[in-house]
């Protein structure tokens, strides 16, 4: 076949006899302007099974690489919440490391009240204490060494046993707090390691907390964790004995870290090794419901007792409660805030004790306190909160709102008894 280099028509005589034909055929072709020529429909069939065969290899290779990120993402998310429950652990252990040798297990023998036939019985009991000095002060619940208690012993983390333990003096059965005070008489030249104190103001719902108690009065110095559920939660408490009195317990911290019969008394603690907080009941009949005293309503007391080696309980002698929202939308109160006195038609008790510094201050029914030395009372800084922070004997001047006007009234403090 000949072929013209030029640009124009060309004709081409094809010699070759087409099958069954027995004549010339001639083609006329134009030549087409320069392009990137078409693929031959013959070519791509050819080459079609190896387009998919690296279409295939790319989209498995995609594929790996994909699932491959993924695993690898998937690895390392793993490792973080490993990384993270380690750390949390860690955490735990080195709470419990610093602040355990400054809990005590508290053990006691009482006696109750002679019976039908005469005979006057003993128990014995046990709870948690919280080293406080290094000469051997130690903050407990009232409930631990009840009126009646004729023995308490102490036993430190390490195992040392005291025998030789004074009460030095607890709130009485009436008292919505529920501490108490001891002393280890000989430490037989042992120095104690006193527990941090923090700040319970500072901590807030869903704040991490600890809790080390003698849970069940058998295992020493057990640690659980959880977090801050509530606060301000008032609640009436019982030893779940038929003879005994439920007692009306105020202000206290909710928390689900578990506490069990045996840890009152013990420190709840913030995770940077504070005690926040003193346990003290738990829900019966509920899952993870345990209450605490803030540290904060028993500083003044704290106090108190360090600096004079006594415990003498200010009393004002009024019964209240804390206003919020929906009580005062309840019972018509325009007053939101405060210690409200009551009548006794809605608390069944005389909001003004008889002969107390209340009554002789003119405090009565229907008032609200609203301050105390001039800090507002609040749901976290409740009346006895602010009167702890006086001893027996201090005046207070107490803002106090009657029939809608403010006026200020100044009461002397005595001593509350804390023989019941």
């Amino acid at each position: 076949m000949d072929q013209s280099d030029s640009d124009k028509n060309v004709t081409v005589t094809d010699d070759k006899r087409r099958s069954g034909e027995g004549k010339t055929v001639t083609f006329t072709i134009r030549r087409p302007k320069i392009r990137r020529p078409s693929m031959p429909k013959w070519s791509f069939r050819r080459f079609l099974p190896m387009l998919l065969l690296v279409l295939l290899a790319g989209l498995a290779g995609f594929l790996g690489g994909h699932l491959g990120a993924n695993d690898q993402q998937a690895t390392t998310s793993l490792s973080g919440q490993k990384q993270i429950v380690t750390s949390s652990s860690e955490l735990i252990r080195q709470i419990a490391q610093r602040v355990g040798p400054s809990v005590v297990s508290v053990n006691i023998t009482a006696t109750r009240g002679v019976n039908f036939f005469g005979y006057q019985p003993t128990e014995q009991a046990a709870g948690t204490g919280i080293i406080l000095s290094k000469d051997g002060v130690i903050m407990t619940n009232r409930h631990v060494v009840p009126a009646g208690t004729t023995k308490v012993s102490v036993t430190l983390s390490d195992g040392t046993q005291y025998d030789d333990v004074e009460v030095l003096g607890r709130t009485n059965s009436t008292d919505t707090l529920d501490v108490a005070f001891l002393k280890i008489k000989n430490l037989k030249g042992t120095s104690l390691v006193p527990a941090s104190i923090g700040d319970s103001s500072k901590m807030q719902v869903g704040d991490s907390v600890v809790a080390i108690g003698n849970a069940l009065g058998e295992f020493h110095n057990t640690v659980t964790s959880g977090i801050i559920s509530g606060f301000g939660r008032n609640v009436q408490a019982g030893s779940g004995d038929s003879l005994s009195r439920p007692e009306d317990l105020g202000n206290l911290i909710q928390t689900d870290a578990a506490i069990n019969q045996g840890n009152s008394g013990g420190p709840l603690v913030n995770l940077n090794n504070q005690v926040i907080g003193m346990n003290t009941a738990i829900a019966s009949g509920a899952e993870n419901i345990g209450f605490a005293i803030p540290i904060n309503d028993l500083k003044g007391l704290i106090d108190q007792v360090l600096d004079t080696g006594s415990f003498k309980r200010p009393f004002l002698g009024v019964r209240y409660v804390i206003l919020s929202k929906s009580f005062a939308s309840e019972y018509g109160l325009d007053q939101t805030q405060g210690a409200y006195l009551a009548p006794r038609g809605i608390t069944g008790d005389d909001p003004v004790v008889p002969g107390s510094p209340a009554e002789t201050a003119g405090l009565r029914a229907g008032d609200v306190i609203t301050k105390v030395n001039g800090t507002e009372v609040t749901q976290t800084k409740q009346l006895s909160t602010l009167l702890n922070a006086s001893a027996p004997g201090d005046t207070v001047n107490l803002t106090v709102v009657r029939d809608g006007k403010t006026i200020n009234v100044t009461a002397r403090l005595s001593t509350a008894d804390s023989n019941q």
